[in-house]
Parts: structure tokens; C-alpha cells; sequence
């Protein structure tokens, strides 16, 4: 069992499950507080990584497989730090204990040869329902079976000109989150079956439109949203299902663990080796050893 306490939240693993735990403190964002507790089996993991940080201590990473967690995939690498639940900030003096964690999630994943290609089914369920987000036009809500966005006075015409929007799961192609950045506006748009957004967030009757300058409350609460709905949709990557434009085209997130993947690559390629008979079991250690000084 490998555990790490900090202000901010408790990761554990007990060799097949990455167990996080949020905080409780006024300093852990709301995001992280309403997902509550996430258990990301190992299945679903494509790596973790510890980024030193110097005096203020460091970050633990945990990068998912791709289409493996419905928030992953539709925050698409976008999630602040603060409210990243898969990225944890370790004080100095707990710097051992979070490459020990690094240690224990990669030995498994090699262990149990966990691949890091994409999935073609969700590991993870989703955030739990029912939820709201605000928008600075309007209110989305989603019940687990029906999503619903109600307008306010600050709705353009052509949003509130037909009233509130109600959409069945199987009335919807996909869900696109865009972040509001500093003063840019986000939105949460939904794609009807059949449907291609040409207008602006602000004039789409299926898009609520999020303001920049209150990013904390509505970055929680919509992309959670969003998310909990995709994960009721079909999976991308599902065979003989097409494709939704937002899962299959969202940005990749920035990682700096590239040297990590590598490694865990060629102890991936060692280990098939060993396997075959290829390598000896001498001879796999000592190259094990190689790779692992190299790292």
C-alpha cells in the first residue's frame, strides 16, 4: 500500500486502484470537492510522474489512458492545476514518499503489462448525477437521462426565443467544453444528432456561454456536466460507432513526463522478450538495470 497525505487531498494504491480523496479545506476548489472521491482503476492508467518543485515542494501527476475517464476526455488537458483532481501539490518534506507512489503505480503498470494506448470503452463512470452549472446566459442541468438549459435576462434573442432546451441522451451527437481563460469566455455547447454549431456561443440556442471573470464557479460545475454526460453517450472509440468531433479532436494535454513513457515503453519491450524467451532472466535484469540507470 502506498499512500500520500497533503492539505489539499490523499492518494492511495493498494496495487490495482489509484484511490484519490479530495480535502476539505477552503483552499481546494470546488470542482474537486463536488467530484468527490475517484477511484481510477489501473487499467485506466497511462502513466504518473513526479515534477519537483524545489522550496514549495512538487506535483504528482497522474495521466489517464486515452478514453479511459469522460472528465479527461472532455477537459482535454484544459483543468487548471488547482482543479485538476488527477495532479496533487506535495510539500518538500513529502518528496519520498511521492516518488515511492511513483514507484509502487509504475511497477504495477509494468507488472501487469498495462497498455497506454486508447480505450474503446469508459473505465471510470463519470461524475455523479444529478448536477447544475451556471452560466453567465442561463442555468444547464442534467439529471442522468435529460439535459435541460434554462435562459436569464442576460440570454440573447435567439436563445430565448424558443424557450428552454431539453435534450434526450439519444437526441445528442457530443458535448464540447471550452474553457473560460482570464477575461475570455467558455462555453458548454451540445450537439444535437445531426446538427453542426456555425454560430457563435453567445447566439447557439444549445450552448450556455461561461464568463471568464467568474471561471472558479462555472469551470466546476460545467465541465462536470459535460462530462457526466458523455460518459452516458456512446464511447468514441467503440467499434462501429462513429466518432463525436469533440472527443476525437480535442487538444492533447501538455505532460512533462515523456521521459516516463519511454521508459515504461522499453520495460514493456523487455518484459515481451523475457516472455518469449528471447531474454534470459539474467539478461532481462541487467537490461532492466540499464534502461533504469539511463532514466
Amino acid at each position: 500500500m502506498a499512500e500520500i497525505l497533503q492539505r489539499s487531498g490523499t492518494w492511495t494504491f493498494d496495487g490495482e486502484t489509484v484511490r484519490i480523496v479530495p480535502g476539505t479545506g477552503r483552499q481546494v476548489h470546488p470542482l474537486r470537492r463536488t467530484l468527490g472521491e475517484v477511484a481510477v482503476p489501473l487499467q485506466a492508467v497511462a502513466g504518473v510522474a513526479y515534477e519537483r518543485g524545489g522550496k514549495r515542494g512538487g506535483r504528482l501527476r497522474l495521466r489517464m489512458r486515452d478514453g479511459a475517464d469522460p472528465l479527461s476526455q472532455v477537459a482535454g488537458g484544459r483543468l487548471q492545476e488547482a482543479s485538476d483532481p488527477y495532479q496533487l501539490g506535495v510539500e518538500q518534506d513529502r518528496e519520498g514518499v511521492a516518488e515511492y507512489f511513483v514507484d509502487e503505480v509504475r511497477n504495477a503498470l509494468l507488472l501487469e503489462q498495462v497498455p497506454d494506448t486508447p480505450t474503446d470503452r469508459w473505465l471510470l463512470p463519470g461524475p455523479r448525477v444529478p448536477l447544475t452549472a451556471s452560466g453567465s446566459d442561463g442555468t444547464a442541468s442534467f439529471d442522468g437521462e435529460l439535459v435541460q438549459l434554462e435562459w436569464n435576462w442576460l440570454a440573447e434573442e435567439s436563445k430565448t426565443a424558443g424557450g428552454p432546451r431539453r435534450f434526450a441522451l439519444a437526441d445528442l451527437d457530443s458535448v464540447v467544453w471550452t474553457p473560460a481563460v482570464g477575461w475570455e469566455n467558455g462555453s458548454l455547447r451540445f450537439h444535437p444528432r445531426g446538427s453542426h454549431a456555425t454560430t457563435k456561443a453567445q447566439h447557439d440556442p444549445n450552448c450556455l456561454s461561461l464568463w471568464g471573470i467568474r471561471q472558479a464557479r462555472e469551470t466546476g460545475g460545467s465541465v462536470l456536466l459535460g462530462a457526466a454526460v458523455v460518459a452516458r453517450l456512446p464511447h468514441p472509440l467503440a467499434p462501429d460507432s462513429p466518432a463525436p468531433a469533440d472527443l476525437t479532436k480535442q487538444p492533447q494535454p501538455e505532460t512533462s513526463d515523456s521521459g516516463h513513457d519511454d521508459l515504461l515503453r522499453r520495460l514493456r519491450e523487455l518484459g515481451e522478450l523475457r516472455g518469449q524467451g528471447i531474454l534470459t532472466e539474467e539478461e532481462f535484469a541487467a537490461a532492466k538495470k540499464a534502461v533504469l540507470d539511463r532514466f
